[in-house]
């Protein structure tokens, strides 16, 4: 598999997080997901000591806050859906701040938006501190199948590619004095999209053939080894294990 490119999502650093395999970060932050959404909704406080678990990572990687704060913002869809929750969910109803809202649909928000966040700032984190190309290599160690991964490999190096053959095309719209005002410019736009298609068909054509002239027989090559040491499983571990025990004392918890 070739050397990737670098990415608007990663923070190039030299962390111990950064330095960890990517299968590691890959299950530590799967097994972290799967035990913030286990947590009763009712466990307040076990939602305030899995941000601090990650905010602790954060620090430790080095990863600025403000610039979580601002990735955050692709949950907003949700966060919408969470607060008409409560004035939609049937059950009983009480008063919060003058308004009558459904009591249960407060606490399906609260879950919604608890869970929701945590697992996207954890996602975050992954991707700011683990390259795209290593992701995609660490995936393939959990033993994904190949072509899956060959496939998301070409969709992250070309969609850059098939995005800047866009803006070309729209800067040449552009130029020759073309503005979308209202629908009659849906016939020029939708020639626009069916030559960008034969443009990304083609190109695809040639960088396959030029792949086979160069030995491609379904395999890529690996040109970076990513095992992991026991070590680095063990330092991968830190914070799901921490996560269990929040877990389990949520359950346990009178």
């Amino acid at each position: 598999m070739g050397a990737g490119h670098a990415h608007r999502l990663y923070v190039p650093g030299e962390s111990p997080v950064h330095r960890l395999p990517p299968q590691c970060k890959l299950v530590a932050v799967l097994a972290f997901v799967l035990l913030v959404v286990a947590t009763p909704r009712e466990a307040l406080w076990a939602f305030g000591v899995y941000a601090l678990l990650l905010a602790g990572v954060a620090a430790t990687a080095r990863v600025p806050f403000g610039m979580v704060v601002r990735r955050i913002v692709i949950e907003v869809p949700f966060v919408a859906f969470a607060f008409l929750m409560p004035f939609v969910a049937n059950g009983e109803k009480i008063s919060v701040l003058g308004l009558r809202v459904s009591e249960s649909g407060l606490w399906g928000a609260w879950n919604i938006l608890a869970k929701g966040t945590l697992g996207v700032v954890a996602s975050i984190l992954l991707a700011a501190t683990t390259e795209p190309r290593l992701l995609l290599l660490g995936i393939e160690r959990l033993r994904m199948p190949q072509l899956i991964t060959q496939i998301a490999t070409f969709m992250l190096r070309y969609g850059d590619v098939v995005t800047a053959e866009l803006g070309r095309m729209r800067v040449a719209r552009a130029s020759r004095g073309f503005e979308a005002r209202d629908l009659r410019a849906t016939r020029v736009l939708a020639r626009s999209v069916g030559a960008l298609f034969l443009r990304s068909y083609e190109r695809g054509e040639r960088v396959h053939l030029a792949m086979v002239s160069r030995g491609y027989d379904g395999r890529m090559p690996v040109m970076h080894d990513v095992g992991a040491t026991v070590a680095q499983w063990t330092a991968a571990a830190a914070l799901p294990l921490a996560a269990a025990v929040v877990t389990v004392a949520a359950w346990t918890a009178p």
